[in-house]
């Protein structure tokens, strides 16, 4: 499948909406890489997509840890901001391969950083500044 969809929103409570609803498409197993500049939205993306899930504990940027691990009513998220990595392999050491072969949604940010470790079938979601004052738009394609 090649969904591809675009989304156009004002706040951060209409982002979250946006994850939320994509929620229901994402099998276990997802993963989810989320492109942007700095401040685009991306975090914010993924706390909508955390309560969704029903993950209780705030969810903020893992930019120093690299992962953070939430659990959610069913499943865990697992949020990966990789703006700090320096090399693909770094990854492999924090256990990447094992979050993608467990039944969790794995979210990365900077996935331009894993290069050839990001699945062929990863859902990709891009970030852009919009028309409006605090817009976004946000594209939205599979595989």
């Amino acid at each position: 499948m090649n969904l591809k969809t675009n989304h156009t929103t004002h706040s951060p409570e209409e982002t979250w909406r946006v994850a939320a609803e994509l929620l229901p498409q994402l099998a276990n197993g997802a993963v989810l890489a989320l492109h942007g500049d700095l401040g685009a939205g991306k975090t914010t993306f993924v706390q909508g997509l955390a309560v969704a899930m029903g993950v209780k504990n705030p969810v903020c940027s893992p930019t120093f840890a690299l992962c953070a691990e939430h659990r959610g009513a069913t499943q865990r998220l697992i949020h990966l901001d990789l703006y700090r990595l320096s090399s693909p392999e770094e990854l492999l050491g924090i256990g990447f391969l094992d979050f993608l072969n467990a039944p969790n949604i794995v979210v990365v940010e900077w996935p331009e950083r894993a290069e050839s470790l990001m699945p062929a079938d990863a859902w990709h979601v891009w970030f852009e500044q919009g028309d409006a004052p605090n817009g976004r738009v946000i594209k939205i394609s599979q595989g």
